[in-house]
């Protein structure tokens, strides 16, 4: 983990980003969140979750934080997994509004103050909605879509998009939560049933420019595992 040992401002917003074999992506995503971060009020941190990466990306990271004091990078020593990830990255966020952007440059930065302007409504999170999505019909919009019709009826929580992986939460309400396996995307359902405000907004959603997507058709009864367990929570 790379800190600056200096005195900072109170951090009010920190991003949480997991990675796992992003080296080509991470570079121009740390561009496009500063120069978004930068032209808002909130103090803010950038935390780099890598999840065991064997292509280069962890020595991208430390040069990235050697020379940007807003960056933590946490590496993990093998592939946990998003959820693991992202876990990891809340419990060394230190904002009062925490931000999850994925690390593959098709979530777009420049969505982040619509969210904030949300939370800035009340609601405790808020998920970004991917309604145009760059990825293919058969391998990755049609089962998605599938699983998140079902998982809308099962959390009773009319969202459109479980999966995407730009979202705002206030920290009490991560602080609550305890999550395993790969609840990550189920965070809204789990948090609104015990009484979490949610709301959503359209998100902007671009092709994968590099490396390997993580996810795919063959995800498919791991899903449906994960949707048992979520009716049972």
């Amino acid at each position: 983990m790379s800190c600056d040992a200096t005195e900072q401002p109170r951090v009010t917003l920190s991003v949480v980003v997991p990675l796992r074999d992003e080296s080509e992506n991470v570079g121009p995503l740390h561009q496009a969140l500063t120069a978004t971060l930068e032209g808002l009020p909130e103090d803010y941190e950038i935390i780099l979750v890598d999840d065991g990466s064997a292509d280069g990306t962890a020595e991208v990271l430390e040069e990235i934080a050697q020379d940007d004091p807003h960056v933590t990078v946490i590496s993990l020593r093998t592939g946990f997994g998003q959820t693991a990830a992202l876990s990891a990255g809340f419990d060394h966020a230190a904002g009062e509004v925490i931000v999850t952007i994925d690390g593959d440059l098709q979530n777009d930065p420049a969505d982040i103050p619509r969210l904030l302007a949300k939370i800035d409504e009340g609601y405790d999170i808020v998920s970004g909605w991917r309604k145009q999505r760059a990825d293919g019909i058969f391998t990755r919009i049609l089962p998605s879509g599938i699983a998140n019709r079902l998982i809308a009826w099962i959390a009773g929580v009319p969202l459109h998009d479980f999966g995407c992986g730009l979202k705002a939460y206030r920290r009490e309400v991560l602080d609550h939560l305890s999550l395993y396996g790969c609840q990550h995307r189920y965070i809204p359902a789990l948090a609104s049933s015990v009484g979490a405000s949610v709301a959503e907004v359209e998100v902007a959603h671009h092709p994968r420019r590099h490396g390997k997507s993580k996810y795919g058709i063959a995800r498919a009864p791991d899903v449906v595992l994960e949707l048992v367990g979520l009716l049972f929570l």
